[in-house]
């Protein structure tokens, strides 16, 4: 008798078929906060009070007009950064290579700014410099999208590749001493400031500063909110993100919205460094470290966000306020400010993994007992009878030879009359 042994799981993962209202915004918030507790305990273990910590970072920031200045210079590129990496995550086009495409929208308006110095006026030269910076990253993205849609490349690899190529363009510049780029008379190399003509207007409201990079910044959002939602093009994009192949079938040319929406991506990031150069953010001149990893942030941003508009206006503020907050606290505390970047990791992380529990749901099974199943098997003298002769079993599973023998005996008895009958009949 042999013995087959099943043993179920414990506990049971399925897909959610319905999710509950507000089901993501909970679990993403249990994330932010585990991720919190972590990074606080990881504070605490450097020899540092983590509340102290958190109430540094999270108020620090508006202590002074000038904390509230620094925000504000921090949250506006990462926000523009992330809206247009959205454009190209809407695509399922995965985009990596902002840093690339802020380097090159800043070296294109840099390079338009010593041109036209104050040849032309003020608004119609900022204009010109930051379609110029536009145009640059948008140009510099389109490649990559080419390269894909001609030989299907992979543009993960090939948008982290550019990243290095534009820094690379800018070292060259900088280390060559290129007369055109560089300052005269200064021991160590350095770029050239802009024209003044050329500044962002600044806007006073008390002690509190900040140029009108702010306001492009919200009508970006508001533009890339309203293409995503209510235009042709942005219906287009959600269906070759979701499925190119339906796309072809109908009628869409996938290659040229491809092309499209790269071009808006990178250039909407592109716009970033044209900020950066004609802004106070990085003192009105080209450096190699303009993005200060914003391109890197932002895809942490857009993801968090799940791509939507308003949702990454929120994320980048928060993420502002942290790293922002970190600097704060780390002339406050003498923390290093690269907490920050150790916060937002665990807050990726802790995300990614409570993501899980949002499209998919662990359910205890009712039985998970050790199942037995006996199967009884009986032996006869040759394979042949097996196959050919049927066996007559009863309930308890063993063959029941009693009825055989009725049987026979039954069909005994009726050969046996059959005979008598034919003899009769003949003597007859």
């Amino acid at each position: 008798m042999t013995h087959n042994n099943v043993r179920q799981p414990l506990f049971q993962i399925s897909k959610r078929t319905e999710q509950k209202k507000g089901l993501g915004i909970l679990v993403n918030l249990a994330a932010v906060l585990t991720a919190l507790v972590l990074g606080g305990i990881f504070v605490a273990c450097l020899g540092y009070d983590p509340f102290k910590f958190y109430a540094k970072v999270f108020a620090g920031c508006f202590e002074s007009p000038i904390y509230i200045k620094l925000l504000i210079r921090t949250i506006i590129p990462l926000l523009i950064t992330s809206i247009g990496l959205s454009v190209a995550f809407k695509m399922k086009f995965w985009n990596i290579g902002a840093e690339g495409q802020i380097l090159m929208g800043a070296l294109s308006a840099f390079t338009v700014s010593l041109l036209l110095k104050d040849s032309v006026p003020s608004f119609l030269g900022i204009l010109i410099v930051l379609l110029s910076g536009t145009l640059g990253g948008g140009l510099y993205g389109l490649i990559v999208a080419a390269f894909k849609a001609k030989f299907n490349t992979n543009e993960t690899l090939l948008t982290l590749m550019f990243n290095y190529i534009a820094l690379y363009i800018v070292f060259y510049l900088l280390n060559n001493n290129v007369k055109f780029f560089i300052a005269a008379g200064n021991g160590i190399p350095t770029f050239k400031l802009i024209d003044k003509a050329l500044w962002l207007s600044e806007i006073k409201i008390g002690d509190l500063s900040f140029d009108t990079s702010l306001f492009i910044a919200i009508a970006i959002v508001v533009f890339v909110a309203i293409y995503l939602k209510f235009t042709k093009q942005g219906y287009q994009i959600s269906v070759v993100g979701d499925s190119p192949n339906t796309a072809k079938y109908a009628g869409m040319k996938v290659k040229r919205i491809m092309l499209r929406t790269m071009f808006l991506s990178s250039a909407i990031i592109g716009l970033v460094g044209a900020l950066q150069v004609t802004g106070s953010a990085a003192s009105h001149t080209m450096s190699t470290g303009i993005t200060n990893g914003v391109g890197w942030t932002a895809i942490i941003v857009a993801w968090l966000a799940k791509l939507n508009p308003i949702a990454i206006v929120v994320v980048s503020i928060l993420m502002g306020i942290l790293e922002q907050g970190s600097n704060v606290a780390r002339s406050a505390m003498g923390i290093s400010a690269a907490m920050a970047d150790v916060l937002q990791g665990l807050i990726l992380f802790t995300i990614l993994a409570f993501d899980f529990f949002i499209n998919y749901k662990v359910t205890r099974r009712k039985k998970f007992a050790l199942q037995e199943a006996s199967a009884p098997t009986t032996e006869t003298t040759t394979d042949t009878d097996k196959d050919s002769t049927p066996q007559l079993t009863n309930e308890n599973g063993e063959e029941n030879n009693e009825v055989t023998e009725e049987n026979n005996m039954t069909c005994d008895q009726s050969i046996n009359e059959i005979v008598t009958d034919n003899d009769k009949e003949g003597k007859e």
